[in-house]
């Protein structure tokens, strides 16, 4: 009996079908390796994955006739053979002419999107970044990255159809923008179409894949240094030990920012015990002290990347801080301990924004800030409202004021074709 590897690539047995029949394919070979084994010949409009006994052979169908034929008229006589994955890939002509019962790939949605990152030293773009842009529609479950010959990709992963088509209809054909990039860096644009894909295989935390329904997944061994610390992205930043303190920076202030508009914003996400302001490196930074460290990882994962005014002004940027225990000792617009009641507050230490903004009053005149004209100060994030997709799954259902937007206020203008 012959080997398999002596078995011949192609057989003729059946006349030509737009549809090919593929044998000894890689273990869960996917949709997008085999659009990508046929992208050279022509469109591949449908496929059928995992086929056979050992869930080693696969069905695709091309557009038109003659571009099946090219495919196996090209392999037929070429030196190489198709392969998928180093593995030799067994072609022939299937006896059926179209595949039945399967979607069409890439053009019905469904809730994991096939992201291709076009640009120089695209593979460069992290895994933090693709979730900063995509978890601006809806809450991201899993990110995958690869590298095939069309080019550095991700599937990413959402609760549902309707949320993937929300993000692909608005970033399809976009680039990232700048300020989420290293400088001299990009740009990159973002090509994507559906997967076929429903529940991504994510198996490890690194630098290439994420699992955010799963916090106890084990982190890869490649992804983790000689100090036992986990690199998360490609200029190696290390995973931040989780804290009950968040440490929070701004950027783009135009506007004022004091103890009571922190308040307003972090309170919608459990009880804050502490608040304090500082300036440090010419910049605003303070403390939020939640009781435990659930609700500050809710906190954090929700409010990333997020605007504290509209318009995409004060942009917070959040980390842990090593603190656990916020040290107030005078209640102002600069520090505030939220677990003493009846606590007089003072006004005796500046701003270094000058005069702070107390909260909003309905139907009162918004003050000038920054040379702002009256009247046109935007909109602080207010009342909140529950809004599920940005449920963690940790300590009690988070909750985001209900003028935040689904997505950080960037999306809509800084995206630029």
């Amino acid at each position: 009996m012959a080997s398999g590897s002596t078995q011949p690539q192609f057989r003729y047995t059946q006349p030509p079908s737009k549809v090919l029949h593929l044998r000894n394919l890689p273990w869960e070979c996917t949709d997008e390796e085999l659009i990508e084994l046929g992208k050279p010949f022509g469109k591949i409009v449908n496929t059928k994955c995992n086929v056979g006994a050992n869930r080693n052979q696969a069905f695709v169908e091309f557009e038109d006739l003659n571009q099946a034929i090219a495919m196996v008229s090209y392999y037929a006589s070429s030196p190489e053979p198709a392969q998928v994955r180093g593995k030799t890939v067994y072609i022939q002509y299937s006896n059926r002419q179209e595949i039945i019962n399967n979607k069409p790939t890439g053009d019905v949605a469904g809730n994991v999107l096939l992201v291709t990152i076009e640009g120089v030293d695209a593979s460069h773009v992290s895994i933090e970044v693709l979730h900063l842009v995509f978890s601006a529609f809806g809450f991201v479950h899993k990110i995958a990255t690869f590298e095939k010959t069309a080019g550095f990709q991700a599937l990413v992963q959402f609760s549902d159809p309707q949320t993937a088509f929300a993000a692909k209809d608005a970033l399809d054909g976009r680039s990232i923008p700048s300020y989420l990039l290293p400088e001299n860096m990009g740009p990159f644009a973002l090509k994507m179409t559906f997967s076929a894909h429903t529940d991504l295989n994510v198996k490890f935390q690194s630098h290439r894949s994420r699992d955010y329904t799963n916090p106890y997944l084990p982190v890869a061994p490649s992804a983790i240094d000689g100090g036992g610390q986990f690199f998360t992205s490609h200029d190696a930043k290390k995973q931040e030990t989780e804290s009950n303190v968040l440490l929070v920076s701004m950027e783009n202030m135009q506007y004022a920012v004091n103890v009571d508009v922190l308040h307003t914003v972090f309170s919608s996400f459990g009880p804050v015990q502490k608040i304090a302001i500082f300036e440090k490196n010419a910049g605003f930074h303070a403390l939020v002290q939640y009781p435990d460290i659930g609700t500050a990882s809710a906190a954090k994962q929700a409010l990333e990347g997020h605007c504290v005014y509209d318009g995409g002004f004060c942009r917070l940027h959040l980390t842990y801080s090593h603190h656990t225990d916020i040290s107030v000792k005078v209640n102002n617009d600069r520090s505030r301990d939220y677990t003493i009641s009846n606590t007089p507050i003072l006004n005796n230490q500046p701003s270094i924004l000058g005069q702070q903004p107390q909260p909003p009053i309905p139907g009162a005149t918004s003050p000038q800030y920054n040379n702002a004209p009256p009247g046109q100060m935007p909109g602080l994030m207010t009342a909140p409202s529950p809004i599920g997709a940005w449920n963690m799954g940790v300590g009690p259902m988070t909750q985001l004021p209900s003028q935040m937007p689904h997505g950080p206020p960037y999306l809509s203008n800084s995206f630029a074709r």
